[in-house]
């Protein structure tokens, strides 16, 4: 009779309840049993999570196996290709519909099925906050593409391919070929994007059983997954093992550190943040680049490295990453197997086999992590790029800004022939951040003007306060803070001023005198917000990309 509606008759409430338990086809008795929620986000809207239904059965026998009583309930689906403006927007409100339901309904504990990129982090969010014993399931990334022998990748290949197209070198009959074939199977995005890098995550910091984050959606595996992870929340249950208790500073520190060696997103920082403020921890952006500094690269893992999702589950996934890495991460937390995670991989071995995807410590693909954090008078909060994604000679540079205020201004102007553009320029996008798009949408990636592809240049410096996909890759510049609907200075930048990129210093400067920006500050004022619903609730409520991108009263 746990958190049954009230009528204001305690006996009448109870008598009422049980027989609409009874309408269930369960006995009373089932639910004096641990009663399991299902936190079920399939959809076929949602492509990446259109074949958990055989999963979330499996996931039920595990906790009928276990003693349980399984009870499957919906929240908010959250697809990347088919949600607009962006799901970042949406992010807080899955958050917020899982806490309350989590909250609200008779369950003790809960299975958080995610997958696709902003799915995972926001049922963390809320079931951190509900704070009932939980455990996180992903539905596992797609099966490798291939187009002439070559292997192919959703979606650092849609975008690759797409560039190639707009210079000219690939045709339009060959794009489409392509197009077909790179999503092949179910699952989310093969790559290390957002959706593998979460599920990475997610097990480092002992929310997800051994294993899981790699596993591809199609092998049976899968669905042993899912069963175990139906015992596991039945234990967590009875010796009420709440996120709370799991999950520790130290916790999100291996998840950082697992983060910086995979070459993971960097949208990863931002729902980490979100996540350790859910449970009272701050994470700072120094937080990530000190574990940086000291975390090899071992992880050879596109965008930033050469394999795939598929390999690295052959290679041992976050296993071997934990098992390599352990003498720098914090060997006693505790995980949702009821064991510490050195323990979880005490008998584990890296196989030599599969060295090219997983290096060892001691000869790493980069003495340090995936993520740098840059600071300056351009972004005195912070900001964050993907070296190794980048192309080494814009690591230093310096170039005149080409400025667009909004992303319908860049939509308008990026491929126009008369664009004022050299390949030495540095792309600005203004207005793209939480408050001003709204939602933080993956636009950073800012395209090459096509004038410049043509003539072959692939690469240019492409700073915003937006984000980009996981899957993404260049020398882009991402989350400046505070972004430029607030008033921050990259609101201040104008055409022609020259920005000056370090990224060995982990410096970004705008070379403009404070009297002059202090003149143009004079001259902003905000963009307008939108008036009525959920939209301007966020405008007026969201946290900066250095604080997660929450809510201020979650």
């Amino acid at each position: 009779m746990k958190n049954r509606t009230s009528y204001g008759d305690k006996g009448f409430s109870e008598f009422l309840v049980t027989a609409f338990q009874r309408q269930l086809g369960h006995h009373p008795d089932d639910f004096q049993k641990p009663v399991i929620g299902i936190c079920n986000t399939s959809s076929e809207v949602n492509r990446c999570h259109n074949h958990l239904k055989p999963m979330i059965e499996a996931i039920k026998r595990g906790v009928i196996m276990a003693g349980g009583t399984p009870l499957e309930f919906p929240v908010i689906s959250l697809g990347e290709m088919f949600t607009s403006p962006t799901t970042m927007l949406y992010r807080n409100l899955l958050a917020m519909d899982a806490e309350e339901m989590i909250r609200a309904q008779p369950i003790d504990g809960v299975v958080l099925i995610g997958g696709c990129d902003k799915v995972t982090p926001a049922l963390l969010m809320g079931a951190v906050s509900a704070d009932k014993p939980a455990i996180m399931f992903t539905g596992g990334p797609m099966n490798n593409g291939e187009y002439k022998g070559k292997i192919l990748g959703a979606c650092s290949d849609c975008r690759h391919f797409w560039q190639e197209y707009k210079a000219g070198t690939v045709s339009e009959e060959e794009l489409n070929e392509i197009n077909s074939r790179l999503a092949p199977t179910a699952g989310h995005c093969m790559v290390m994007g957002t959706a593998s890098t979460m599920a990475a995550c997610t097990e480092a910091m002992g929310m997800m059983l051994p294993g899981g984050a790699a596993i591809p959606a199609t092998h049976n595996e899968r669905l042993s997954h899912a069963q175990e992870t139906g015992r596991a929340i039945v234990r967590l249950v009875n010796e009420d093992q709440r996120p709370s208790k799991l999950l520790t500073k130290q916790s999100f520190e291996n998840a950082i550190r697992v983060l910086m060696a995979i070459g993971g997103s960097t949208n990863a920082v931002i729902h980490l943040i979100a996540i350790a403020r859910r449970r009272g921890i701050t994470l700072k952006l120094e937080d990530f680049d000190r574990l940086s500094n000291t975390t090899p690269f071992i992880g050879n893992i596109r965008p930033a490295g050469e394999y795939q999702m598929e390999d690295f589950y052959y290679a041992g996934g976050v296993n071997s990453i934990i098992k390599e890495l352990l003498s720098l991460m914090s060997k006693d937390e505790m995980t949702v197997t009821g064991k510490t995670i050195a323990e979880n991989i005490k008998d584990h071995k890296v196989d030599e086999v599969y060295r090219h995807i997983i290096k060892p410590v001691h000869n790493p693909l980069y003495k340090d992590g995936g993520i740098v954090v840059l600071k300056g008078n351009l972004s005195p909060n912070g900001c964050i790029v993907k070296p190794k994604a980048a192309t080494k000679k814009l690591l230093k540079h310096r170039g005149k800004a080409v400025v667009f205020q909004s992303i319908a201004d860049m939509e308008q102007r990026i491929n126009d022939p008369n664009l004022e553009v050299t390949e030495d320029s540095v792309l600005v996008l203004q207005n793209a951040g939480p408050k001003g798009a709204p939602g933080m949408p993956e636009a950073g990636m800012i395209p090459i003007p096509r004038k410049l592809l043509e003539i072959g240049v692939r690469d240019m410096v492409r700073i915003s306060d937006c984000r980009m996909s996981g899957t993404a890759f260049g020398t882009v510049i991402l989350h400046v803070a505070p972004e430029a609907a607030v008033g921050g200075p990259l609101a201040l930048v104008r055409e022609g001023d020259e920005i000056e990129l370090n990224i060995e210093e982990k410096q970004l400067t705008l070379h403009v005198e404070t009297e002059v920006l202090e003149s143009r500050r004079k001259e902003w004022a905000p963009p307008e917000l939108v008036e009525r619903g959920y939209t301007k609730l966020y405008q007026q409520h969201v946290l900066q990309a250095d604080e997660g991108c929450d809510f201020n009263f979650l």
